[in-house]
């Protein structure tokens, strides 16, 4: 953990007041590409950066645009699409805060996204960020880890489709939120669900009707409880993990 304690790089001399305070105040820096950064490193890093606050429905990337920027997901929910050729849309994940977003094959980006609610990003210029991997290698590695977790995020979810009823793809969604929640210190009985029904169907595979539908079941069997500002209680880890694990 940073202390108030001077960095010393040659003839320079980086405390933490140094950095933005974004980065100062961040809560999930430690989920981030610059978790591998010392605070010298970090100034460098924030000196590239700009921090954007985004609205619901908020555009972020395009499908085919010049992936000439990169994100770091600070607060809130992003939500990944791909549009099919009738115009349908194709939620394919979301991402929270700790997410990185914006990695690109053939400088393109292969995916649209989106906020969910209020979103908070933290935005590097693509170039710029590439130029810093080789003289940072720990943030390469980090970088790396991160699009192999994307990776094998994408083959869970091609299980979730494919083998799962509609109450275990809900349930392992919403433990999967769960766990994104305790990563960041959060209680993981409580998870935040701000994105629509509609959107939630999307990604599933299910209809808005049939996500409605075993929400309230779940509910009316107290496996869960829906309050207030999109949260929703799960009252009973262990039940909800059954659930999504039922064959």
């Amino acid at each position: 953990m940073d202390t108030a304690v001077p960095i010393s790089t040659g003839d320079k001399l980086c405390a933490p007041e140094c950095l933005p305070e974004s980065c100062r105040n961040c809560s999930v820096r430690h989920l981030a590409i610059c978790a591998a950064l010392n605070t010298t490193e970090m100034v460098e890093l924030s000196g590239i950066a700009s921090f954007q606050e985004l609205q619901n429905h908020d555009p972020i990337t395009s499908e085919g645009e010049v992936a000439d920027s990169v994100f770091n997901v600070t607060a809130g929910a992003v939500e990944l699409y791909k549009l099919l050729p009738d115009g349908r849309r194709q939620v394919t994940g979301f991402l929270f805060p700790g997410d990185f977003l914006g990695i690109a094959m053939n400088e393109r980006y292969s995916y649209s996204s989106e906020a969910v609610g209020n979103t908070r990003l933290c935005r590097f210029p693509r170039k710029k960020l590439e130029a810093m991997l080789d003289r940072m290698p720990q943030l390469e590695r980090r970088l790396l880890s991160m699009a192999s977790n994307e990776l094998i995020q994408a083959q869970d979810q091609m299980l979730l489709l494919g083998r799962k009823t509609a109450k275990e793809k809900l349930c392992s969604f919403l433990l999967n939120l769960s766990k994104r929640a305790a990563s960041r210190g959060e209680d993981p009985s409580v998870v935040h669900v701000p994105m629509s029904r509609s959107d939630i169907g999307d990604y599933l595979g299910l209809t808005t009707e049939t996500v409605s539908r075993n929400f309230t079941q779940l509910k009316t069997k107290g496996v869960i409880r829906l309050l207030e500002g999109g949260m929703v209680h799960l009252p009973d880890l262990e039940r909800v993990r059954e659930l999504a694990e039922e064959a």
